[in-house]
């Protein structure tokens, strides 16, 4: 019932990039740790179901994404770091914030304003460097989604970084 050699060295090459997603889902490293471990202990339950013509960190990816939203779910409330209380709790604890995605702490700090669902489709195309059709599958929306949300988040970033306003960033309804 063991994984093929060749599957679990697919998904060995994979941990960086799903390392550095969950990472990006969470600001926070023992966070990204636990997801990143429950994603590969997820792929290696149903390693199976995974389908070789598809790409293995798209599908990777997928499992984190879903993995993080049913966390979400199980807290009842989600809490919002401010920034510059994070900067403090992460020097005290003496780590480095930027270091595994090497992030400015002006673009780290503009990122944590945006709405997590902009901030995930953002850095899943241009960290991750994914199509707009791959991310679509990877959150399980709508490429059309993708692409205004990759919009909305860059103009905001594009504001906050060139100093011209601060991100204001509007609530948006959720229509079902």
């Amino acid at each position: 019932m063991d994984a093929p050699a060749a599957f679990r060295r697919q998904l060995l090459e994979s941990i960086p990039r799903l390392r550095r997603y969950a990472r990006s889902l969470s600001f926070d490293s023992a966070c990204a740790d636990d997801l990143t471990q429950h994603t590969l202990e997820r792929a290696l339950q149903r390693w199976r179901q995974f389908d070789p013509r598809r790409e293995m960190v798209v599908w990777l990816l997928s499992i984190a994404h879903n993995a993080h939203l049913d966390g979400l779910r199980r807290e009842s409330r989600v809490t919002v770091t401010d920034p510059v209380e994070l900067q403090q709790a992460q020097d005290a604890g003496g780590g480095d914030p930027g270091a595994d995605v090497g992030l400015r702490l002006d673009l780290q700090a503009a990122l944590a304003q945006l709405p997590a669902d902009q901030r995930e489709a953002l850095l899943l195309v241009c960290v991750e460097q994914l199509s707009y059709a791959e991310v679509a599958e990877v959150m399980n929306i709508p490429m059309g989604t993708v692409m205004s949300r990759v919009c909305r988040a860059r103009a905001v970033l594009r504001r906050f970084l060139d100093g011209s306003a601060r991100p204001a960033v509007p609530a948006l309804r959720r229509v079902v």
